[in-house]
């Protein structure tokens, strides 16, 4: 029997107001296996209403309280790790180790870094010539978390979290292609009795459930991650009402190797960068240089590792990559592999969907795929493929590298590897990217600010970045007297 899924609104699980209802797919299969709300406009208003009637009570218990609050949720679901795991891996079609081992627990990580922050979110005093001036960190009130498919329950924790922790009450609109765990973190709270209408969860389409919370005039500030296109629609509405909105959008990550860099786990975590997720990560870096005099020898043995890579049921913990999460992404990415064929790109493996088990016939699984012989300016090199695709290109020089880094209209996360300390630092400062990784990948301290450049997004989440987002600033100047 097919699971259905409810929103969280005030408190209570609620179909959509309209009776309508969407279908959830198992990637593995391509059969439904859920249903979820149908939200829009009504939905959102009601959340609203529940959200704007907590926040009173919310903005006003100690940060303590909050933090307690915030980490007896991340109790709720480490209790049930493995059943989130599970549910994160086949809704998502990621194999289930990753949601095990890493997005699981990375989640409650979320959950509790920011109750700490709450505790320790602090502001400013200036004395000097007679006055005294102290600044204010005011939480803003109801506030919008939007968050996609591709880490469901990690990014949707991660933004909220810190809404709740500066004192907000949130309504979050999870991704309708990945809504299952969301509906899972609304039950837990249901569960512990979490104060009603803090926390609100409204499935649906991002043109209606979506749009609906970016437009209401008493939502106070939006944080979305996606894609560039949707980024700057929900920008553009912003605009019309001075909305604080953070983006974190699209990435073409480059990944630089230069001849001296050390053998030691290069190609383990070059492999990870490519096609963690199938390659489903903002992150990942999708374009490869490598210093000519490597070339031909790192070329080799990457295309003989990813060959190598195991792709199946995400269930078998043998697997290394599953599906992507669906028919429109599937879809999307065999026509991109087609586009680099026409516009020369020589594949060196993969290239096409992979015909599975007749149990998996109906899945979305395409075969990691390295492609040569492609220049910096084509489409292939300069569009966000979002799928298990990297290319490959040689550079000359430092200049050579960096050019050929920077040939994209994005600039979220780049990196290097190289054993000569002064080219890691001359190469991170000039790389057009938010954040720079020397001589690793992923490795992400919760305090650090974190988001992208140009076309990568707007704004930084992360430690005080994301407290200060979701506050409004004050300063009071005090005259001391004569």
């Amino acid at each position: 029997m097919n699971l259905r899924l409810n929103h969280l609104i005030g408190g209570d699980a609620r179909p959509a107001a309209n009776g309508g209802w969407l279908d959830v797919y198992d990637p593995s299969s391509g059969v439904v296996y859920a249903t979820c709300p149908d939200g829009d406009r009504d939905d959102i208003d009601a959340a609203v209403v529940a959200a704007t009637a907590a926040f009173p009570a919310w903005s006003a218990l100690p940060a303590s309280e909050r933090a307690a609050w915030m980490n007896r949720l991340a109790d709720g679901i480490e209790a049930r790790l493995d059943d989130f795991a599970r549910a994160e891996s086949r809704d998502a079609g990621k194999p289930l180790r990753l949601a095990r081992d890493f997005e699981i627990p990375r989640v409650v990580t979320n959950l509790r870094f920011f109750a700490a922050a709450a505790t320790q979110f602090a502001s400013e005093s200036h004395s000097s010539l007679g006055m005294l001036n102290y600044t204010l960190r005011q939480p803003l009130g109801v506030v919008g978390c939007i968050s996609p498919w591709n880490l469901p329950l990690y990014l949707f924790t991660w933004k909220f979290a810190p809404a709740l922790a500066a004192g907000n009450c949130v309504i979050g609109k999870p991704s309708e292609v990945t809504p299952v765990t969301a509906w899972m973190l609304g039950e837990v709270a249901r569960e512990i009795g979490f104060p009603a209408g803090v926390l609100n969860i409204v499935q649906g389409h991002g043109p209606s459930a979506g749009q609906a919370l970016v437009d209401h005039p008493l939502v106070k500030a939006i944080t979305f991650t996606g894609s560039t296109a949707v980024g700057l629609r929900l920008a553009e509405s912003c605009a019309r009402s001075l909305k604080k909105i953070s983006l974190e959008l699209g990435g073409k990550n480059p990944t630089l190797i230069f001849a001296d860099a050390s053998r030691d786990g290069l190609l383990d975590t070059v492999i990870r960068s490519a096609f963690q997720n199938s390659g489903q990560i903002c992150l990942c870096g999708s374009r490869i240089l490598i210093e000519r005099s490597y070339y031909e020898e790192f070329r080799d043995a990457f295309v003989a590792r990813v060959q190598a890579l195991r792709i199946g049921s995400p269930g078998d913990p043998d697997n290394d990559l599953g599906p992507l999460v669906s028919q429109a992404q599937f879809d999307k990415v065999l026509g991109c592999i087609a586009l680099a064929r026409t516009e020369g790109g020589r594949v060196l493996c993969g290239g096409g969907a992979l015909h599975l088990s007749d149990e998996e016939a109906g899945g979305w699984y395409i075969a990691p795929t390295v492609i040569e012989n492609l220049g910096p300016t084509c489409r292939t090199n300069t569009e966000e493929i979002f799928g298990p695709v990297v290319t490959l290109q040689a550079f000359d020089s430092e200049a050579d590298a960096l050019a050929l880094a920077n040939a994209t209209p994005y600039g979220l996360a780049a990196s290097v590897w190289t054993r000569d300390i002064g080219r890691a630092h001359r190469m991170a400062e000039k790389l057009d990217a938010g954040v720079v990784w020397i001589n690793t990948w992923m490795q992400r301290d919760l305090r650090t600010p974190f988001g992208g450049v140009k076309q990568s997004g707007l704004g930084r989440e992360g430690g005080w970045e994301a407290m200060r987002f979701f506050t409004d600033t004050k300063n009071v100047t005090v005259a001391l007297g004569p």
